[in-house]
């Protein structure tokens, strides 16, 4: 058995073993609810839900009709993630990291 020789890493350095992250589908929120979340947060400011609708080219009907679709959800997450300020306050009230909500987009794009 080799001893290992701490030298090449010089006297104070350390060695730092990783851990592998878990699959996604271990403990990560599912995609779907985590988006159909995050629409209710959208929608529950005015100027937020304006500005959504506004820059998705969704109307309040287009959305009603496909609220369970893919694209859509993935829109509303995409929409999340383009703008830090709305990021990182949608992760806070649904008490996910914001690192969550841009998985699930992915998630919902493959």
């Amino acid at each position: 058995m080799q001893q290992f020789d701490p030298a090449p890493y010089g006297t104070h350095a350390r060695l730092t073993i990783l851990k592998q992250p878990a699959s996604p589908s271990a403990n990560a929120p599912d995609p779907q609810t985590l988006a159909l979340n995050a629409l209710g947060w959208i929608l529950g400011d005015e100027d937020r839900a304006g500005r959504f609708l506004a820059l998705t080219g969704l109307t309040p009907e287009d959305l009603r009709t496909s609220l369970g679709e893919r694209g859509t959800l993935g829109a509303v997450l995409e929409f999340l993630c383009s703008h830090e300020p709305d990021l990182l306050g949608a992760a806070e009230a649904l008490d996910v990291a914001p690192q969550d909500l841009a998985a699930a987009r992915g998630r919902l794009r493959a």
